[in-house]
């Protein structure tokens, strides 16, 4: 067994429990504002008790935040019936409650017992140490996602499912088929990242929810959506011969992709190319 711990690991580990421990603070607030019109109260103590225990679990945070709340009781005295009051006109009294968290605490030990554990990794291998040094054992456990991506494109990406055959030679060529379809994302997202990484550059446009983002290790998947918007419009006569052949012309972002991914403008200009006949 392998134990390391990696202090960048356990500060962005610590930085997710503080943004988590903030949200579920304010949250908790939330939940019992102060009086005013259109302000919705909690009348019962264990409707409190679950919304409050619903929120620590959203965020992970429980037995990290200590809540005290109050019940707070409002009576007033109205007329019974309509009309203005008078001195011999009956009376009621009208009792309003509602709780009203007062306290969230950090419990601040049990937090620092939990950042201690922050960044730990346990990796379990057979190879002793003359073959397999830790350092060594580390990165080999650190490529492990890259061969679960693999794993994960089959499933999702090229969807890769039971079906019914009746041959197993069906199944190693439908085996064959998506696999060479996952090796060819692979090797596209791998050239890629390689060409970006030794020219120090980024990309943009690659996250259309922020278009002014830049990255350095675009994924294959997104770097197929940058030509979503490619087409080929092929124009035929009666005889079945090409007379228009028009091709979406390529942006600044696509131009940089092919030339990194070794292909160039030219080669994609070809697709619009008309064989002549003879």
């Amino acid at each position: 067994m392998v134990v390391v711990r990696s202090p960048m690991h356990a500060d962005q580990q610590a930085a997710g429990l503080e943004k988590r421990l903030g949200h579920a603070e304010t949250q908790l607030t939330a939940l019992t504002p102060p009086r005013g019109r259109g302000k919705r109260h909690i009348t019962d103590e264990a409707t409190l008790v679950e919304a409050i225990d619903r929120v620590l679990t959203a965020h992970r945070v429980d037995g990290l935040l200590r809540v005290t709340w109050e019940k707070q009781v409002e009576q007033t005295t109205q007329y019974v019936g309509r009309g203005r009051g008078s001195v011999h006109r009956e009376k009621r009294v009208v009792q309003k409650t509602r709780y009203h968290i007062t306290h969230i605490v950090r419990q601040e030990g049990t937090i620092a017992a939990r950042r201690q554990r922050f960044g730990w990794k346990a990796f379990v291998t057979n190879a002793g140490h003359p073959r397999l040094s830790l350092q060594d054992a580390v990165l080999c456990y650190r490529n492990e996602y890259r061969v679960e991506r693999v794993f994960k494109r089959l499933k999702s990406r090229v969807h890769i499912a039971p079906l019914f055959v009746k041959r197993n030679e069906h199944i190693e060529g439908l085996t064959y088929l998506l696999t060479l379809g996952v090796r060819v994302l692979t090797v596209m997202e791998f050239v890629l990242r390689r060409s970006l990484e030794t020219e120090q550059a980024s990309l943009p446009g690659l996250h259309p929810e922020n278009k002014q983002k830049m990255t350095d290790k675009p994924t294959a998947e997104r770097i197929l959506k940058a030509f979503a918007d490619i087409s080929l419009t092929i124009i035929q006569n009666a005889a079945g011969e090409d007379i228009l052949r028009r091709l979406t012309p390529l942006s600044g972002l696509q131009e940089d992709i092919l030339q990194r991914l070794g292909l160039g403008a030219t080669f994609y200009g070809q697709l619009e190319i008309q064989a002549m006949s003879t």
